[in-house]
Order: C-alpha cells, then sequence, then structure tokens
C-alpha cells in the first residue's frame, strides 16, 4: 500500500493552516506546503506563511527552500512533494498537503505531467480514463479499486501490467513500510469555503495585519532587491500577489491607500479564482465550512470521521 494523503486546500485567509496544524496533531502527520510562495526564505508577511511558533508546532516541509532569486513552478512542486510524501510515511507519520495553489495540487493528485515533454503514442490513447478503470476492473480489481480514477498514466501501467504476465496488485514489496515506484500515493482532498462576504471581510483584515506586520518594508526589501541585482520581472516572486500592488507606492505613482486598495480587491479576485479552480478541476474534493458559526462543529467532526476512515480503509 502506498503512502496516504491529505490534502487541504481552498481560498486565502479561509483557515487552511489552521486545519493543517489541527489534523496533524490529532493523526500524527506532517505538513507540506502547498502554497507557490512560502517556499520563499526571504518572504514571510505577504506569502501569509505560518509563524515560527506554527511551525515549532508541527513540522513544516517545502517552506523556506528557495530564494527570490530562483524561480519555482508545478513541476518542481510536484517532484519535491512525492520525495517529502515518501520521507513522511516512512517515519510512519501522515503527510498533510496545504495550500490554495490550484494547479500544484490538481497537477500532484492527478498525477500529471508538466513541461514540454516529447508525446509517444501508446496503446491505450484511444480510451478514456473511465474506459480504461473498466477494464483493469474486469482483469485486476484489487489494482483498479485503489487507483484513482484521475491518475491515467497509473491506470496504464496497471493495465499493461496485468495485461501481461502478472496482476498489477500481486507486485507489491514484502515490507509494507517500504515504499516503491509502483506505490502511489492516496490523496484525501478536503476543501474550505464559507459565505462569501465574510470571506471577503477576512482577506480585507488580513491584509490591514500584513501592513501592521511589516508588509511595506518586506516589499521596499523586494523591490530594491530586484533593482540592485538588476533583474527582469520574469522571477516568480515578483509575480506574488500581497508585493506588486504596492510597487507604484514604491515608485511614488499612488498613494498607499489607493494600492491598498488594489491590493486587497486583488486578493479578492484571487480568492474567486481559487474556489472556481478547486470546485471545477477538482470535484472529488470534500467541502466544509470552518468559519460560520453554525456550521463549523458540525462540519470539524465530519472532517475528523473522514480522514478517520480514509485512514483505516
Amino acid at each position: 500500500m502506498g503512502p496516504k494523503v491529505i490534502v487541504i486546500a481552498g481560498p486565502t485567509a479561509i483557515g487552511k493552516t489552521g486545519l493543517g496544524i489541527e489534523l496533524a496533531q490529532q493523526f500524527n502527520g506532517e505538513i507540506i506546503n502547498g502554497d507557490s510562495m512560502q517556499v520563499y526564505r526571504e518572504l514571510a508577511i505577504g506569502t501569509a506563511k505560518p509563524t515560527k511558533l506554527e511551525q515549532d508546532i508541527v513540522p513544516h516541509n517545502l517552506i523556506n527552500t528557495h530564494s527570490v532569486d530562483e524561480n519555482y513552478d508545478a513541476s518542481q512542486f510536484k517532484k519535491l512533494a512525492l520525495k517529502a510524501i515518501d520521507q513522511i510515511w516512512s517515519k510512519g507519520k501522515i503527510p498533510i498537503i496545504v495550500g490554495g495553489s490550484g494547479l500544484y495540487l490538481q497537477g500532484l493528485v492527478e498525477d500529471m505531467t508538466f513541461g514540454f515533454q516529447k508525446h509517444q503514442k501508446g496503446k491505450f490513447d484511444g480510451l478514456s480514463n473511465d474506459e480504461l478503470l473498466q477494464k483493469l476492473t474486469l482483469i485486476d480489481p484489487e489494482s483498479a479499486k485503489s487507483i484513482h480514477l484521475n491518475q491515467r498514466r497509473r491506470l496504464e501501467r496497471a493495465l499493461e501490467v496485468s495485461q501481461s504476465n502478472q496482476l498489477f496488485s500481486k507486485q507489491k514489496t514484502d515490507q509494507p513500510s517500504e515504499i516503491t515506484s509502483d506505490e502511489s500515493p492516496s490523496y484525501l482532498c478536503i476543501a474550505l469555503s464559507t459565505e462569501r462576504l465574510r470571506l471577503y471581510e477576512r482577506i480585507n483584515r488580513r491584509v490591514d495585519i500584513m501592513v501592521e506586520n511589516g508588509l511595506i518594508e518586506e516589499t521596499k526589501w523586494l523591490y530594491a532587491h530586484f533593482r540592485q541585482t538588476n533583474q527582469t520581472e520574469d522571477k516568480t516572486a515578483i509575480k506574488a500577489i500581497g508585493y506588486k500592488e504596492l510597487f507604484p507606492y514604491i515608485e511614488g505613482e499612488k498613494s498607499l491607500e489607493e494600492c491598498l486598495m488594489v491590493l486587497k480587491q486583488s486578493s479578492r479576485r484571487y480568492a474567486k479564482r481559487q474556489l472556481t479552480w478547486f470546485k471545477n478541476r477538482m470535484p472529488y474534493c470534500h467541502w466544509f465550512d470552518l468559519l460560520d458559526v453554525d456550521k463549523k462543529d458540525n462540519d470539524r467532526e465530519k472532517i475528523n470521521r473522514l480522514v478517520t476512515d480514509f485512514l483505516r480503509r
């Protein structure tokens, strides 16, 4: 059996970090950062990075791994996340991925291939994922139950092996604690949402708190760094929401109030895009609201049961 991984997704300011820490404490887990900007060592306030106290409570992986001078993308995340999953699982702990970067999470869960790789036509190219799963169910039902419908490459591999000389489900190591390339992770995806106005109010308040905590100074440093190093604007870090909206203030083109209004608006629009992504592209997510006082206790209990059942399977 491959690693079992919990994914916590949702828009900015929804409470993902808090839930991740709670589940990690309850189910002996470690957190893997699934945010595209929290990898940067020099940035903390504008990226809403977990505080030092939060990181001390539960081990966090893929945080502070890159410099702002380095680019970071979904392909790198997938490679590093899979490595972290294996390491955490081998210690007998549960990997818990927390983040709001939709493509990063979808690419990992669905085992997507990134980059410009030359496509080689294969024997299963004419079949849909559903058809692949149906064929595998007839030959090797045990494997079919353990592979997610969206894990196409793994479905193809399992069907190819099972059509040859041995069932894919029988190709397991005798040491259950060891992770092999054929033991792909299985994922439980939890997504958080709430009433739109409530979320927008939290986003606006978060921006105000970031400013109080030093966002302007952090932005000035980032701006000066890229000016001094003569780097172009193709770096991932300089495109982050939370910084680029404040550059006109630093350049003297707009007032701080104007830039903060733009920042809040950009953050709200980003949250809307995140919600749309997770709902449309990751329909297997289980949705909960931990901010509505009338729902949060019941939904928290549902999450506990969901995770418990997932880990027992």
